[in-house]
């Protein structure tokens, strides 16, 4: 950030300390030459870094990348006085990233498959990424043939890799259904590859093997093309923010539950009702509750959170919340929160914004907020995990003794 005769502008790559010569003739400054590089300023380690839209920090020292994370943080905490509240960032690149989605568009090459460039809707071909996890290493190698299988469709293709306990599961996204020859060719491809599974839009064209994940001492089977937390480390990380603030509370809710991630954890020394809108997730959810022993009582709901959100009369009976929504938010849900006497909630987010207008409707229902963690998974990017823990004044409950018995 430089200051400009209209006020700040932000430049991107650039670094504190650094001198630079800035082009502002097209709208979004652009460093033309670093005209004194700045001390904390190293090499990336990525040849398509700058290129690629994948990563906007490579170029920081690691306490500089730091500083720079947990500011975005501060930053959005301005409007709640909360700055003071973000503690230090905590690391959970772990490996690497566990789940990737190619894009893949015909050129008069024929077929490319890569990840979309910086401001840019054009792709830049992909053989290899040094985020990923060691299992993703054939990810580019695999999705190349899998998207020219599908180009005479001439449509805009997304193929995403993940990795399991079974091996690596991959769902085509953008084609439509497949017919009967190319399911049989396909099937042939994932046999080929050696892929756990193969999808098309969440329709599976062949199983191989089970693909699983490890949620605590529960074994889930990812739904085809379904939510996972980007790495493991990040996973468990989280995990182990939530069930720490959660404490002996011993009746949790879980919204935007998901497969489980949180519940089936917190499961195993509170009981748990755990809602989620969608099917395939609640499906997975209730196989693993039915196929793991020495959980505590464990339920789920199938139940549109954003349209229908649990009212006060149905939140008093729980000790404690825990939320993981979408980019969107939780505002509806919130609000319900805000009116009603549960003591605890703990809200996970992917997003500053939403997480910050949510945070101000509790505050101002009489939460306290507490802490705000910030949990570093997506490494080299500008986004980032929260987990903010909310707690009620006990002079504010009103809530009648039996009800907590």
């Amino acid at each position: 950030m430089a200051e400009g005769p209209n006020g700040p502008v932000y430049v991107p790559r650039a670094i504190p300390g650094d001198r630079v010569l800035v082009d502002t003739a097209y709208g979004e400054p652009e460093i033309v030459s670093i005209e004194t590089a700045s001390p904390h300023r190293i090499a990336p380690f990525c040849k398509l870094f700058g290129t690629c839209g994948g990563c906007l920090m490579q170029e920081a020292d690691e306490a500089t990348y730091s500083d720079w994370k947990r500011g975005l943080v501060v930053e959005a905490m301005a409007p709640l006085k909360a700055g003071d509240l973000v503690l230090s960032i905590v690391p959970a690149h772990g490996v690497g990233r566990r789940r990737v989605t190619f894009h893949a568009r015909r050129s008069e090459n024929g077929v490319d498959v890569g990840f979309m460039k910086a401001r840019s809707h054009d792709l830049v071909p992909i053989d290899a990424c040094p985020l990923l996890s060691p299992g993703l290493s054939r990810a580019a190698e695999i999705a190349q043939p899998l998207a020219a299988r599908l180009a005479e469709s001439g449509k805009p293709l997304d193929i995403a890799i993940t990795e399991t306990l079974g091996g690596l599961d991959v769902d085509l996204r953008g084609h439509g259904p497949a017919g009967s020859q190319l399911r049989r060719t396909l099937s042939l491809d994932a046999e080929f590859y050696d892929l756990a599974r193969l999808s098309m839009h969440g329709d599976v064209i062949v199983e191989r093997r089970s693909a699983e994940i490890a949620i605590g001492r529960a074994r889930v089977i990812l739904p085809p093309g379904g939510f996972l937390q980007a790495t493991q480390s990040g996973e468990e990380i989280l995990a182990g923010l939530v069930t720490k603030a959660l404490g002996k509370s011993a009746r949790v809710a879980d919204f935007f539950s998901g497969i489980g991630t949180f519940a089936l954890r917190i499961a195993e020394k509170s009981a748990v009702h755990a809602v989620e809108s969608n099917l395939p997730a609640v499906n997975a959810l209730q196989r693993a509750i039915r196929e793991t022993q020495g959980l505590k009582p464990l339920t789920v709901e199938a139940r549109d959170l954003y349209r229908r959100p649990l009212l006060a009369p149905e939140l008093n009976r729980f000790d404690a919340v825990v939320l993981d929504p979408p980019r969107a938010g939780a505002e509806a849900q919130m609000r319900a929160l805000a009116a009603s006497k549960v003591p605890l909630v703990v809200s996970v987010s992917c997003h500053l914004g939403t997480f910050a207008r949510d945070a101000e409707i509790l505050v101002r229902g009489g939460f306290t907020l507490k802490s705000i963690t910030p949990v570093d998974q997506f490494r080299h990017s500008s986004h980032i995990e929260l987990v903010g823990v909310f707690e009620r004044a006990a002079s504010t409950l009103k809530r009648p003794r039996k009800l907590l018995g």
